[in-house]
């Protein structure tokens, strides 16, 4: 499986399961909201930074991010 799929998918999952909007993930992380949309439909491939303060914004590990369902 593509690593951007599972990163998408899973930084979704966790920001569904805090009832978070994209928007409201926004303002938590720092990132834009077109960036957060392109990430959950792997089509951006996220740094080891970007990793760490999206796991940040969701509190969860990085680990939870990378790892396939």
């Amino acid at each position: 499986m593509d690593m951007r799929q599972v990163v998408g998918e899973n930084v979704r999952k966790y920001r569904l399961a805090k009832g978070l909007t994209q928007e409201e993930m926004s303002a938590l992380s720092g990132f834009g909201q077109n960036y957060l949309s392109d990430l959950e439909r792997g089509r951006r491939n996220p740094t080891v930074v970007t990793l760490w303060e999206l796991s940040q914004a969701l509190g969860v590990t990085p680990a939870d991010l990378i790892t396939p369902d």
